[in-house]
C-alpha cells in the first residue's frame, strides 16, 4: 500500500482511536467472539449449542453474546417450546452478516497457510459448486450472501 503525498510522514499524524481495523478488534476480541460469530454463519442459533460447538464455558459464550448484541452483530430472538420456560435464539443482525468477508478470509488465510494438507472444509457457492474466496478488487463484483454459500467436506480430505 502507498500512501498519499499529505499522508508521507506517519509521525505527522495519526488517527488513534478513529482506526476501524483496532475498533472492530475490540469487539472481536477473543477467540469466543470469532467462534460465536462462525456459529452464526453455521446456522447455531441456542445457546446450549454455542456452548457444545465452540467447546468453552458457558459463561465465556454468554459474555461473547452479550458484547455482540451490545455492538449490534447479533440480536436475541424469544422462542418457547411447548412446557418450557421462553429462552432466546441469536440470530446475525445486517452487521454481523457484513461480516461474511471478514469470516471467509480468515478461514481462506488459515486453509493456506495453517493447514497441513487439504483444510476439512470448503466453501462453494450453492447450486453451481463454483469455489469462494475473497480478495481485493478495484471493481464492483456480484455479492455473495451467506444464505448462497454451501459448505463441504473437502473432499480431498475426505480422501486423505
Amino acid at each position: 500500500m502507498k500512501f498519499e503525498e499529505r499522508l508521507h510522514n506517519r509521525d505527522a499524524w495519526t488517527i488513534g482511536d478513529g482506526c476501524s481495523a483496532g475498533r472492530v478488534l475490540d469487539i472481536l476480541s477473543t477467540k469466543t467472539m470469532f467462534l460465536v460469530v462462525r456459529e452464526c454463519f453455521y446456522g447455531t442459533t441456542r445457546f446450549d449449542d454455542f456452548v457444545a460447538r465452540i467447546g468453552t464455558s458457558a459463561p465465556a459464550v454468554s459474555r461473547a453474546l452479550k458484547q455482540l448484541k451490545a455492538a449490534r452483530i447479533v440480536e436475541s430472538v424469544p422462542y418457547r417450546e411447548p412446557g418450557s420456560r421462553a429462552r432466546d435464539e441469536y440470530r446475525l443482525t445486517e452487521a454481523g452478516e457484513d461480516l461474511l468477508p471478514v469470516f471467509l478470509s480468515l478461514m481462506q488465510w488459515g486453509d493456506k497457510y495453517l493447514q497441513e494438507g487439504h483444510p476439512p472444509l470448503s466453501f462453494v457457492q450453492a447450486g453451481t459448486g463454483q469455489s469462494i474466496s475473497v480478495q481485493a478488487t478495484a471493481g464492483p463484483t456480484p455479492e455473495v450472501m451467506s444464505t448462497d454459500i454451501e459448505i463441504r467436506l473437502n473432499p480431498a480430505r475426505r480422501r486423505g
